[in-house]
């Protein structure tokens, strides 16, 4: 039986999560599908995504506090995130996940945690 009630807890928390997100957005930041979708300073980007996966993951309400809900599909809705981008995103989430410490099954937890949320976001077929 665990002795973590959350993702977050069993992941290790807050350095974790921010490690994980420091890995993840040079791959993002490198990818020719996503990069153009991102500012060129993602300081302020990676910052949110910390505060966004604590609360994600079960940690503490970070996100929500400072910015409110978090109505992640609608904060996409002005992007074109197509099939090929989630999959990509996905994909760089995946590596990142590979460079953590995170151990296998709750690597695969997290990936499965982020799969639902990032087909979700798909709101156009064709890049532009």
């Amino acid at each position: 039986m665990s002795t973590h009630n959350t993702l977050y807890e069993a992941i290790g928390g807050e350095p974790v999560v921010r490690d994980l997100v420091e890995k993840f957005y040079p791959m993002v930041q490198a990818d020719p599908l996503l990069a153009p979708l991102f500012p060129e300073n993602i300081k302020p980007v990676i910052e949110k995504q910390v505060l966004f996966l604590t609360q994600f993951f079960g940690g503490p309400p970070l996100y929500s506090d400072r910015f409110g809900h978090p109505m992640m599909r609608g904060r996409h809705l002005p992007f074109p995130v197509t099939p090929a981008r989630a999959a990509a995103w996905l994909s760089c989430m995946s590596r990142a996940l590979d460079e953590t410490n995170i151990p296998g099954p709750l690597r695969e937890a997290v990936l499965e945690r982020l799969s639902g949320p990032a087909h979700h976001f798909i709101n156009s077929e064709n890049p532009s």
